[in-house]
């Protein structure tokens, strides 16, 4: 019998699913990494979302032979010293297009329309009116085109947006008018009303939105960072802002996270702050539980070797 253990606050409804599912594991659930029982612990396998997997809890596990992470980024397991080579990390991908979709817009009407002044002045008793800048006509830049890259795009199109891509894997895509090499992303920047970042961190990608991309960038223009905050160079996005170059930025995710109260993207009024939470749904389990019993059918048929979508390390 082989044990797994899922570590989440919806553990139960993946634990039921999948032990009606693969009848032959036997299933732990924890609600934290703190409340693993000390039989689940000799679990072959974790289940768990990716920042909740550090190594207080891995180093416990003597037996594991891989990790399935519930989120896309797994960049902290990659990293992580408890990890021997021979432990599989495979993720949950191709699912968030939705969610992170809907941020996004949400951050550029927001930002285009001033929406947060308009709430400000209703609390206050204000009637101001102006007129409402659209989204339909403008250039959204998308740098990142995966499975969220196109259900952007798509979106965007609907709203009668012209997007652009920045990819050296692809060069074409539908949805997209143009797609520019990495190489070529300051010249892409150019072009943009507004940038969103989607690209998943890697040290390839780290501050890959530097000063010269942000200088490119056409005043008035946003950017919207919904990827990892290590993909934008901080420092030099608050000296754009600061100056008035940039209108504006959508922000979901940082450098440190969570993002000190007296970080100074927090005193800006022409930046939204969220807390990195891009990737949630109210269905997250429902959306992430297919590729779960997908690679469970694979681990259970074929072993370690069966399992696809693995993560390269090194």
């Amino acid at each position: 019998m082989r044990d797994i253990l899922v570590i989440d606050r919806d553990a139960g409804f993946y634990c039921d699913a999948l032990g009606r599912a693969f009848p032959g594991f036997t299933f732990h659930r924890a609600d934290t990494a703190d409340s693993v029982s000390a039989p689940a612990l000799e679990s072959e396998v974790l289940i768990g979302l990716a920042p909740y997997l550090g190594d207080a809890l891995l180093t416990r596990m003597p037996r594991l032979k891989w990790v399935h992470a519930l989120t896309t980024g797994v960049d902290n397991l990659i990293a992580a010293p408890a990890l021997g080579p021979d432990v599989v990390i495979t993720n949950t991908h191709g699912m968030h297009g939705p969610q992170m979709s809907e941020l996004a817009i949400l951050m550029m009407l927001s930002l285009l329309r001033r929406f947060e002044q308009m709430m400000a002045q209703s609390r206050a008793g204000v009637w101001q009116r102006w007129p409402q800048p659209l989204l339909c006509g403008k250039t959204v830049t998308i740098l990142g085109l995966g499975a969220i890259g196109e259900a952007l795009a798509a979106r965007c199109n609907a709203f009668g947006m012209t997007v652009t891509g920045i990819s050296d894997g692809r060069q074409t895509v539908d949805g997209f008018a143009r797609i520019f090499p990495r190489a070529r992303r300051a010249e892409a920047a150019a072009e943009a009303d507004f940038l969103v970042v989607i690209v998943p961190y890697s040290p390839k990608t780290h501050h890959i939105v530097d000063d010269a991309v942000l200088s490119a960038m056409r005043p008035g223009s946003y950017l919207i960072n919904i990827a990892r905050g290590g993909c934008v160079d901080e420092a030099a996005l608050l000296s754009h802002l600061a100056s008035g170059h940039l209108a504006g930025a959508g922000l979901d995710v940082f450098a440190v996270e969570p993002l000190p109260a007296d970080s100074p993207f927090r005193a800006l009024p022409n930046v939204i702050v969220t807390p990195h939470i891009g990737g949630m749904s109210d269905t997250y389990a429902a959306q992430a539980l297919p590729l779960v019993k997908q690679h469970l059918a694979e681990f259970e048929a074929f072993g370690l070797k069966g399992i696809t979508d693995r993560i390269i390390r090194g």
